[in-house]
């Protein structure tokens, strides 16, 4: 029986920063005012998914509400709330998003962009969406991503990361925990055991 990992999401518990699992996806973070305030969204691939983001996001005490974009996609929205400025000071560089140098990617953080943008392929590998408007973000998520124990693949387009492999698969799983009760299996990673490629 293997031991869980200190990074392991359930390690430590819930706090603002693991919101940024959504940033390392398409989420957003914006500064208000003079900068003592933020909101954080996020679209969602698809609207089943909305209650599981907003369950982890309100474990942390940050409500999120469910709103349709124009294009009639479903989304995520916080209040403009102080808790969130210090995210946004160590996520953003002016008015564009970066990654914190150096920042750690955990499995509270990966749970929450499994959950948010993540999915699993039909060769066993499992895909986690980039922001396709931050290219400058890819390279420090890739980074952080191989300090995990999890190094990606990039997939054509710089859309997603892509893990694969037997080792790097149950490495994630042991990351993310287990899948959310009701949420679509196709959107949690899985241990193939050999099938993995």
């Amino acid at each position: 029986m293997s031991q869980p990992s200190l990074f392991s999401a359930g390690a430590r518990p819930p706090q603002v920063s693991d919101l940024a699992g959504l940033l390392c996806g398409p989420g957003q973070i914006v500064r208000f005012g003079a900068g003592d305030q933020a909101r954080i969204s996020v679209v969602l691939p698809h609207p089943e998914r909305a209650p599981f983001v907003a369950a982890v996001c309100a474990a942390v005490g940050v409500p999120m509400d469910t709103v349709v974009t124009e294009s009639g996609a479903t989304a995520l929205r916080s209040a403009f709330r102080c808790d969130l400025a210090d995210l946004a000071r160590s996520w953003t560089c002016g008015a564009v998003k970066t990654v914190p140098a150096g920042w750690q990617l955990d499995g509270s953080a990966l749970r929450l962009w499994a959950l948010s943008a993540g999915w699993s392929d039909e060769r066993g590998g499992y895909l986690l969406s980039l922001d396709t408007h931050a290219p400058q973000t890819h390279d420090r998520l890739i980074t952080a991503a191989t300090r995990a124990g999890i190094p990606p693949a990039r997939v054509t387009g710089g859309t997603a990361l892509r893990i694969s492999g037997t080792r790097r698969v149950q490495r994630l799983v042991e990351l993310v925990g287990p899948v959310p009760p009701r949420l679509s299996r196709e959107a949690w990673p899985r241990y193939w055991g050999r099938t993995a490629s």
